[in-house]
Formats: C-alpha cells, sequence, structure tokens
C-alpha cells in the first residue's frame, strides 16, 4: 500500500487522503475557538429591548400619565376657565395638545369636548377638539406600537380576538371608522387594539379624524350653549348625544342576548 492512508465511508466510498496534506489543513484552520459570551453591556440592552420590558415601559408611561392627572386636574378648567397670557387661536392650538396629552392618561373625551365648547365656542372649540382626538390617537398608537405590539400579538389566540385583529388589518380604514362612530366603544382601547394589529397609522389617523368628527361636534355644541339649556342648538346637540347612545346599548344588548343563546 502507498504511505496514503486509505479510508472507507459508507457513503461515498474509498477516499485517499494525505497524512502531510490533512496536517497541513489542520495548522492553517488552527485550534476552534468556543463562541465569546456576550458582554454585560450587550445583555442588559437586549434585555431591555425585549417585547416584555417594552411592555413593562409602556405601562409604567400610562400610569404615570394617569397620576399625573390626578395631581394636577385639568378639569379645572370648565370653572377657573383658561389662563389669561393666552387667548384666541393660540389658546385653542394649546389646548389641543393638552387635550392629546389627556387622552392618553384615560381622560375622557366627552369632559374634554364640553370644555372646549364652553372655553373656544361651537367652531374653534370643534377644530381644537378634533385636532387633539387626533394627537391623542396618534401618539397612543405609536406607542402601543413600538413598546406593546411584539409581546402582545402572540397572546391573540382567542376566536374573538383573532377575528378582530383580522378585520383590523385587512379592513383598518372602514373598521376603525366604524368604531369611531359608534359611541360604545372606548377611545384608549380601539387606539391600543389597532395598534397591536397590522393596520397603517395613516388610515388609522384618517377614520379616527372623520368618525369622530359628529359625537365630538355634539359635545363641543353643548358644551358652548350649556348657558342656555333650553336654546335648539343645546337641545340638538343634547339629542344627539343620547340618541346613539340609546342604539348602542341597544345594540349591544341584543349581540348579548343571541350569544348568551347560542
Amino acid at each position: 500500500m502507498s504511505p496514503d492512508a486509505r479510508c472507507h465511508h459508507p457513503l461515498w466510498g474509498t477516499a485517499t487522503a494525505s497524512p502531510r496534506a490533512a496536517a497541513a489543513e489542520l495548522a492553517v484552520a488552527g485550534p476552534v475557538s468556543p463562541a465569546a459570551p456576550l458582554a454585560p453591556a450587550a445583555r442588559a440592552a437586549r434585555l431591555l429591548l425585549s417585547p416584555w420590558s417594552r411592555l413593562c415601559l409602556l405601562v409604567l408611561l400610562l400610569a404615570s400619565a394617569a397620576s399625573a392627572v390626578l395631581l394636577f386636574q385639568p378639569q379645572r378648567l370648565l370653572t377657573d376657565g383658561w389662563p389669561e397670557q393666552l387667548g384666541g387661536v393660540a389658546a385653542a392650538v394649546a389646548y389641543a395638545a393638552a387635550y392629546g396629552l389627556c387622552t392618553v392618561a384615560f381622560v375622557p373625551r366627552p369632559l374634554l369636548n364640553l370644555a372646549a365648547g364652553a372655553l373656544f365656542g361651537s367652531q374653534l372649540g370643534l377644530g381644537s377638539a378634533i385636532a387633539g382626538t387626533v394627537l391623542g390617537a396618534g401618539i397612543a398608537f405609536c406607542l402601543g406600537r413600538v413598546l406593546g405590539q411584539d409581546a402582545l400579538r402572540p397572546l391573540l389566540r382567542g376566536k374573538w380576538l383573532k377575528a378582530a385583529d383580522g378585520q383590523l388589518s385587512r379592513h383598518g380604514f372602514r373598521s376603525m371608522l366604524a368604531a369611531r362612530l359608534f359611541p360604545g366603544i372606548p377611545f384608549a382601547a380601539s387606539n391600543y387594539c389597532a395598534a397591536v394589529s397590522r393596520m397603517g397609522l395613516l388610515p388609522f389617523l384618517l377614520a379616527t379624524a372623520l368618525g369622530s368628527v359628529p359625537n365630538t361636534a355634539a359635545y363641543v355644541v353643548a358644551g358652548a350653549r350649556a348657558s342656555t339649556p333650553t336654546s335648539p342648538a343645546f337641545l340638538i346637540a343634547l339629542a344627539c348625544i343620547a340618541v346613539p347612545g340609546l342604539a348602542g346599548a341597544v345594540v349591544a344588548w341584543r349581540k348579548r342576548h343571541r350569544l348568551r343563546g347560542r
């Protein structure tokens, strides 16, 4: 036999390999070093950027915002009025910004809409309230998408949750427009449900702006005409608030009754 070593493999048959060539290959390759462990800073960054860490940060931010609202009590605007340093359009813009932040902190929108009408009147108050609504919805959507989507999407396992997620993901604009027009769906809940779904930001904002107009206008007009509760404008606004609310309650009751029957 030649100095070359012969080896047999059940799949590839007999192969010839030179001992000198094999030794040279091993010398070039060198010893295999184990994978280096992650540095402490890299491990900490990975932990902080994990989905559940971001979800905890979202909960902490929302809890802090709600606590700030309880501390500063923005509802005092209804009794104390707007600061004298601001007036006109500048005051309406500032109120829209405050409106958006308050909705993120779970302040009820009807209260903010009434305050907008009482402070700025029907037209300017409606514009400020709609701008604040879109701003607050956009902030909540972005927070939920960046900090909560990765952690919450794997939990969408129930039949109803999957159906709602699929509806928002495939027909985002139409579904969100219906949610804004229907008075029984909470504003904050619809924001974060849309954020967890695969709905786009632009359709979400457009549907929010259009769908929020009727209900917001009714509350703003009611706030602007609250000093004259017997005026036709106030009574019409009150009817526009009460009738959709009663209709929504009836629809919800019938749906619940049908589900129980099944």
